[in-house]
């Protein structure tokens, strides 16, 4: 039963950023400024981010939670304050891109977000290898963005 619970506090702190996010999406007058944006081709629909985030978040949570549960002790600390300033990183690119619409400012912090997470990566890595796995696909997102934020930069 411990397991359980400690699986759902992982899931649950993983969903955080998606939270505090999603107060900052596209919605009124940020809805208007972000569709009046020159965006990428590649750009996809509102729904793809919406499919996509809670997926990368989910398997955030499961590395979290293999992390968690893992007997050894070697540089857990680290990995938590790792998972805890990306995850404020996640959450503070919603702010910057959305809230303040300082979008040069927001791809500035998403490469520094992908420095930590990459980071993240590597220190969960040597703790358990499968829980860095499921960080690739949210690593792999985040190059995507950055090309999207780019974009955006460049274009507007």
């Amino acid at each position: 039963m411990k397991k359980f619970f400690q699986f759902i506090i992982a899931i649950i702190i993983s969903f955080i950023p998606g939270f505090i996010g999603m107060s900052f999406s596209p919605n009124g007058a940020s809805d208007l400024w972000y569709n009046d944006l020159v965006k990428s081709m590649l750009t996809p629909d509102g729904w793809v981010f919406a499919t996509v985030w809670p997926i990368l978040y989910f398997l955030l949570g499961i590395a979290l939670f293999l992390i968690i549960t893992d007997k050894s002790r070697q540089e857990k600390v680290k990995a938590y304050w790792l998972f805890i300033a990306q995850m404020a990183l996640n959450a503070f690119w919603s702010y910057l891109f959305f809230g303040l619409q300082l979008t040069g400012v927001a791809l500035i912090e998403l490469v520094v977000l992908f420095g930590f997470s990459l980071w993240m990566a590597r220190v969960f890595y040597k703790i358990r290898p499968s829980a860095s796995y499921l960080i690739w696909p949210y690593l792999i997102w985040q190059l995507f963005a950055m090309f999207l934020n780019l974009m955006i930069v460049f274009l507007n």
